[in-house]
């Protein structure tokens, strides 16, 4: 009897990318081995969108139309190009209006993609029937989705095979055009038994014929068994990866799945010998990357904290720029908790990302003494309705901490209102910024990147890519003397000491110095310090002038977030010793007030 054949999406090349390197790869260096891929069979792949557009302009100083137009270029007119999109949020943390959702369908469509995989963390169709119709306008196909994982154990409420159908159900009433059905998972975290009992009930309610596929992660070590449920309960496509982003925070192997289906009635249909040397090549051109031990492991504390294997890694990665993955467990551990107090919204991007950062301030400044801004307008409802309703407490404290009211309104309604969001908005922010170039793709890089994407445009954009070859020839440390931090870099004869350069020598044994006066803050000053490590956003305090207390001094870039630092009294603002761009650590002084 001839076997099924399953079909395949090789993800290595975007979700990939994203769950090993938080998305920080350069385009030149892994085009050979999509050529390669190409040269092994697959035609089709996942080939952008998702966190790979914003890294490439916050991380690698890429432009991410760029490296679709490459991507296309290796793989030939003919390869079956599929990117990912967030509904409303398209490829960015924050919610769009109309025009920029529409404007990203054209743009995609433009720089040669034959489909965008649509979903909403939220499974608010409100934020997939405008998307899917622009998509679809455009002249891509559409893949629905329907976002799925498990809740943390003892939690009740939503993300059950029948939570799915009636989202499902709803997709079908609302008339979204669409080309396949994809269940996803981002978190590897959905059971064999509900992944089987879904897809089969999905199977029942689609029209025959239609395509279903499945996607999920191997971070909590259930993928390829997941997969095969997936396929008894009728599914026709499987995400795969290929060696050295598969297994662990990724999609299962390709190759890994064919072995599992070797003796059954299943078969993926690919030649194994060139598929083998694809993943060589793909290895050769990945071997000067860092690669996080954490990305290929196993994590047992996933299902009771979902974090995505696409965002895991992102996170950390953040978390060694800000010297903080020490603290990388207390973060995951108090996500159960953020996860369920906010409705169940599904954990992946964005959701996830608020989730994590949400849990990092719990953390960071007690629970639920700083709302992060993604987290706390979720639950109040600006990215739509959640599963379940969030606790009511906490909507309380997010409705004070953000000053918003609950809405009941729909994403768009609410952008299409924004002055500040829009085409308009973005056009004005590119011409503030002396940019005259006025083409689609810079607007849509204004509206999604924001002042990082301007960075790009302008050429300042920075690179922080981990491969050998890269390194910075300076030294950093952070110097605890008496119970005070210091940021110290050192770099030959030159020393930074909390961003101020100085001269030094060093020479061996001891001689006497002439005793030095040590200059300190004027009696009664206050010392304004970073609450954490992150990167100076914003200066807006000055020199000489007066503040009040809770005035916004200063804005850090930290895990995604813009962190406010108020000031702590009122008085003059007698020193700002940091400036735009600085790294900073926690504790550092950033101003002084007299």
């Amino acid at each position: 009897m001839a076997k099924k054949k399953i079909e395949t999406m090789v993800t290595a090349f975007r979700d990939g990318f994203q769950s090993v390197y938080g998305a920080r790869v350069f385009t030149q260096d892994y085009i050979p081995a999509v050529e390669a891929a190409a040269a092994a069979g697959f035609d089709h792949f996942e080939a952008g969108g998702g966190a790979c557009f914003q890294s490439s302009f916050f991380y690698c100083n890429e432009n991410a139309f760029d490296a679709m137009d490459a991507f296309r270029k290796a793989t030939g007119p003919n390869a079956y190009l599929q990117t990912l999109a967030r509904g409303n949020n398209v490829v960015g943390l924050e919610s769009q209006p109309s025009d920029i959702i529409k404007l990203h369908a054209k743009l995609f469509k433009k720089h040669g993609m034959t489909c965008v995989r649509n979903f909403d963390a939220l499974n608010d169709i409100n934020n997939l029937i405008y998307s899917g119709q622009c998509i679809h306008d455009a002249g891509l196909e559409h893949e629905v989705s329907i976002s799925m994982m498990e809740l943390p154990p003892g939690s009740t409420g939503a993300h059950t095979p029948e939570f799915y159908m009636n989202v499902l159900r709803q997709i079908l009433d609302a008339n979204i055009p669409y080309n396949s059905v994809c269940f996803k998972d981002a978190s590897g975290t959905s059971t064999p038994a509900k992944v089987y009992e879904t897809i089969k009930l999905g199977r029942k309610m689609l029209p025959k014929g239609t395509r279903i596929v499945f996607h999920s992660h191997d971070t909590a070590g259930t993928g390829i068994s997941c997969y095969q449920a997936a396929i008894e309960g009728g599914a026709d496509q499987l995400d795969l990866s290929m060696a050295p982003t598969s297994g662990g925070t990724c999609q299962p192997d390709v190759l890994s799945m064919w072995h599992a289906l070797r003796g059954s009635e299943y078969d993926l249909g690919i030649d194994v010998e060139k598929v083998r040397e694809a993943e060589e090549i793909f290895k050769e051109c990945m071997k000067d990357y860092f690669v996080p031990p954490e990305s290929k492991a196993v994590e047992p504390m996933i299902p009771f904290s979902p974090m995505p294997g696409g965002a895991l890694t992102t996170n950390t990665q953040m978390l060694r720029d800000n010297n903080l993955m020490h603290r990388y467990p207390e973060y995951i551990q108090a996500m159960g908790e953020v996860v369920r107090k906010g409705g169940f919204g599904t954990s992946v991007t964005p959701v996830s990302q608020f989730y994590f950062q949400q849990a990092f301030n719990n953390v960071m400044f007690g629970p639920w003494e700083k709302i992060a801004d993604g987290y706390g307008r979720m639950v109040l409802g600006y990215f739509g309705r959640t599963p379940t309703e969030p606790d009511p407490e906490i909507v309380k404290i997010a409705a004070e901490q953000l000053e918003l009211e609950p809405t009941t309104k729909t994403v768009l309604e609410i952008n299409d209102a924004d002055p500040n969001k829009g085409v308009e908005a973005a056009k004005k922010m590119l011409l503030d910024n002396g940019i005259a170039d006025l083409s689609d793709e810079n607007i849509f890089i204004a509206a999604t990147c924001q002042q990082r994407g301007i960075d790009f445009l302008l050429g300042s954009g920075e690179v922080s890519v981990r491969k050998k070859g890269m390194e910075e020839s300076e030294k950093a440390y952070t110097v605890s003397v008496n119970g005070k931090t210091y940021s110290v870099k050192v770099d030959g004869h030159k020393a930074e000491i909390n961003n101020k350069r100085y001269d030094f020598s060093v020479a061996e044994g001891l001689e006497a110095v002439q005793e030095q006066k040590v200059l300190t803050e004027s009696e009664g000053s206050t010392a304004v310090n970073a609450p954490l490590t992150g990167k100076v956003f914003k200066v807006l305090a000055k020199e000489g002038e007066h503040v009040n207390e809770g005035d916004l001094l200063i804005v850090l870039d930290a895990m995604k977030m813009e962190i406010e630092v108020k000031s702590p009294a009122s008085g003059v603002v007698s020193s700002v010793v940091v400036a735009v761009g600085d790294q900073i650590t926690a504790g550092q002084c950033l101003i002084s007030i007299n």
